[in-house]
């Protein structure tokens, strides 16, 4: 009786602590490390808004962008209505405008006169 005791206490301590360890592990990649790409995503999106492009607000507010500050963007949300919204309160953009590549002109040389 003593025998089985003694041998059996000696994994049961370790137990436990791998199961809470595995949890955790399950806890970061099933939870956590979702979020932090979803939220990186969303800072990306918001930092890349430019004029032109038609946007949801958390609201459910459909909008195109007029004008786009450090931390605030000016929606058109009807005919010569504006508001401003924070940054953080644009979901999703629906459309993006075109944007124009600057390019320098190109300017061909002329020929050389021949005399």
């Amino acid at each position: 009786m003593f025998y089985a005791a003694a041998s059996g206490g000696g994994a049961g301590g370790l137990t436990p602590i791998l199961m809470i360890a595995l949890l955790f592990g399950v806890m970061y990649f099933m939870m956590i490390r979702p979020q932090q790409k979803r939220r990186r995503e969303a800072e990306q999106m918001q930092s890349a808004l430019s004029v032109g492009d038609e946007v949801v607000t958390i609201g459910g507010l459909y909008g195109t962008v007029t004008g786009v500050d450090d931390d605030t963007v000016l929606l058109e949300v009807a005919p010569g209505v504006q508001t401003r919204y924070a940054r953080p309160a644009i979901a999703r953009v629906v459309t993006r405008a075109e944007r124009v590549e600057e390019t320098e002109p190109v300017v061909e040389e002329a020929e050389p006169v021949k005399e």
